[in-house]
C-alpha cells in the first residue's frame, strides 16, 4: 500500500493509475516481456522516486499503480516509464521490435488518473490485479523488490 512521503518542504501521498497500450494494440507481452517490464520497474524505483504498488499486464497493454512525489508531473512519470521500459524490452526481447514496425513499443497516448486514499486505491489495485484474466501475472511490491 501507499505511504506518506516526508521531504524537507512537503509531505505527500500521490498515487496514479496509469494504463499504457502497446502500439497497434499488438499482443506482444509474453512471459519474457513481462519479466523485463517488472525488472525495469524495479530499476526505476531505485533511480527515481517512483513506487510501483501494482503492475498488471494483459497481452496488449500494461496497468501501473504508482506512487510518486510532487516534484514529478504526471507527464514526466509516464515519459520515464514508457521510455525506459521500451528501451529495455527492445534490448532484451528483440523479437518484439520485429512485430512492431516503426520502432515504437507504446501508442502515443495513455490513461492516467489520481487515486484517492479513501478506499479507491484498493478498488483500483483489485482492478489492476484482475487485469487480463487468464494471461494476468500479479507482481506485488513484495515480489518485485525481493530479487
Amino acid at each position: 500500500m501507499s505511504k506518506v512521503y516526508r521531504k524537507s518542504h512537503n509531505v505527500s501521498m500521490i498515487v496514479y493509475h496509469v494504463v499504457c497500450p502497446i502500439k497497434y494494440r499488438r499482443n506482444v507481452i509474453s512471459d519474457k516481456v513481462k519479466y523485463t517490464i517488472f525488472r525495469t520497474c524495479q530499476s526505476l524505483s531505485e533511480r527515481h522516486e517512483l513506487y510501483f504498488i501494482e503492475v498488471g499486464t494483459d497481452l496488449n497493454h500494461v496497468h501501473f499503480l504508482i506512487q510518486s512525489v510532487p516534484t514529478h508531473s504526471p507527464t514526466q512519470i509516464v515519459t520515464i516509464i514508457k521510455s525506459n521500459i521500451a528501451r529495455a524490452v527492445f534490448r532484451y526481447n528483440p523479437e518484439v521490435k520485429k512485430q512492431l514496425w516503426g520502432g515504437e513499443l507504446w501508442t502515443d497516448g495513455y490513461y492516467i488518473a489520481t487515486v484517492s486514499i479513501n478506499a479507491t486505491e484498493d478498488v483500483v489495485a483489485n482492478y489492476v490485479k484482475n487485469q487480463g484474466n487468464n494471461s494476468y501475472q500479479l507482481v506485488s511490491k513484495d515480489t518485485v523488490y525481493q530479487s
